[in-house]
């Protein structure tokens, strides 16, 4: 937040910052152990060994539950547009800085005013976790990971509630270990999910969040510590050596490995275009505010739900594969933030073309997976640095080469002449580049310890990177 014109203004602390807090902002002292000093929460250890894993489910709520649901949505997006503007207001306008607790405190006479007296329809702790989420992107922006809080838009934001444990009942089916009836706070009735897997048996979920995406699908996805044992290491045949694989991410193949195996892009976007046009302009035929226009929305988002659930399984499917076959695997730090700048001038439609198909390849999801299943099943993810010349140089006999357009698809190198694919050339370089780091970090390491589940090259000390 910016100062005033006159120049920076200290905040303001002690007994003056308590009497702005009561009388003007309208936060209550504390009265419970208001005697006792307060201290910062602390966040929920994990159990050594244990992992926090998310299973995902999708329940088909009554026409009651629904309409509850919607309710809490509402709620938990109102209060989270409120305590940002408390914060806002509060530091903006008084210099005095308003956090978690300050503005779970302020939740408390908001539920008992008579204007907002419907927020006591919804379970309070639900309401006190969409405090905790404003908390956590507060706290990203000032570690400098992630931009300033925005508010919530009913139609631009996703539908969504967090239960803590005080705020379900679980019981756990006997006959079928792993399931059993979930029923939410403010409900009486369990959901109906469909346990399309079960959970680890004898556990209880440590957090249950509801949403709803814009095709007005409900799923729960359910928060769950449990232990993960890791894959047997997988060697080559003719040694101790680890096995590892190349991955070079493109767009005329999704993914391209060192030994010439390439997934196929499924340009869901360019498949589904014609049929989107046609909805969109079906859309836009339709009078604002109608049921025939949300009927028409509605439409759109089951086409866009079902182009996102097969991109996910696909990349769920090869990113398993990938782990249960290989002990090293190496990629390319991709700067895909970069990537999807908006050119200027000149070329402008191709760029907009070339950044579509980039978001439809969903590269940053498959690095994603890439990295927490490599850190729950014991393998190593090494990312080799962004400006490594990877297409550039020749596998064979490591002379770096010209420039190469990205129409190119294969070269033939000036020195050596053997002819590469492009794609296998640079997956053959990323995993050689990878090895050796990996054997830089490896050989650092006390007697009995295992590399980290991921080496960054950007993070190595330059010294050991020229090695």
């Amino acid at each position: 937040m910016a100062d005033s014109a006159i120049g920076p203004v200290a905040r303001i602390t002690g007994a003056e910052a308590k009497r702005v807090k009561r009388e003007v902002l309208g936060i209550a002292d504390r009265r419970k152990h208001h005697k006792r000093r307060a201290t910062p929460l602390k966040s929920r250890v994990k159990e050594p060994g244990m992992q926090q894993r998310v299973y995902r489910f999708r329940f088909y709520p009554s026409p009651v539950q629904a309409e509850q649901l919607v309710s809490t949505f509402g709620a938990c997006r109102w209060v989270y547009n409120e305590g940002l503007a408390l914060r806002v207001g509060a530091w903006e306008k008084h210099r005095v800085s308003v956090g978690f607790a300050e503005t779970c405190r302020a939740l408390t006479g908001w539920r008992r005013a008579e204007g907002t007296s419907w927020l006591g329809a919804v379970s309070s702790t639900v309401l006190q976790q969409a405090l905790r989420h404003l908390e956590t992107a507060f706290s990203g922006f000032f570690r400098g990971t992630a931009k300033y809080p925005q508010r919530k838009r009913k139609h631009r934001s996703r539908d969504s509630a967090t239960y803590v444990r005080t705020g379900f009942r679980w019981v756990e089916d006997p006959e079928r270990p792993g399931t059993g009836l979930v029923t939410l706070a403010k409900q009486s009735e369990p959901l109906d999910v469909r346990w399309s897997r079960a959970l680890p048996a004898g556990t209880v979920p440590v957090k249950l969040t509801v949403t709803r995406d814009r095709a007005g699908r409900f799923f729960l996805s359910v928060l769950v510590e449990e232990r993960i044992d890791p894959l047997p290491p997988v060697f080559l045949p003719e040694g101790s050596e680890p096995k590892a694989v190349g991955l070079d991410l493109g767009l005329a193949s999704l993914v391209t490995l060192d030994d010439g195996t390439k997934l196929d892009h499924p340009r869901l976007l360019k498949k589904y275009e014609n049929e989107l046009a046609r909805l969109q302009r079906e859309l836009h035929r339709k009078q604002r505010g109608s049921k025939n226009r949300n009927k028409a929305r509605l439409r759109i988002a089951r086409l866009y739900a079902l182009m996102g659930d097969v991109r996910r399984d696909m990349l769920d499917q090869f990113t398993t594969r990938l782990v249960r076959e290989n002990q090293v695997l190496v990629v390319e730090d991709l700067s895909i933030v970069t990537l999807l700048r908006p050119a200027k001038g000149k070329g402008r439609q191709r760029k907009a073309k070339l950044s579509r198909s980039i978001l439809d390849a969903a590269w940053g999801e498959l690095l994603r997976r890439l990295r927490y299943k490599c850190e729950w099943y014991g393998r190593t993810l090494v990312i080799v640095d962004r400006f490594f010349p990877s297409t550039r140089r020749c596998s064979s006999c490591h002379t770096k080469g010209p420039r190469l357009d990205l129409s190119v698809r294969s070269w033939t190198c000036a020195e050596c002449g053997v002819i590469h694919d492009r794609d296998v050339n640079a997956a053959v370089n990323i995993r050689d580049e990878g090895m050796r780091l990996y054997w830089l970090v490896a050989s650092a390491l006390p007697p009995g310890r295992v590399p980290p589940p991921v080496i960054k090259a950007s993070e190595l000390e330059d010294c050991a990177l020229t090695a």
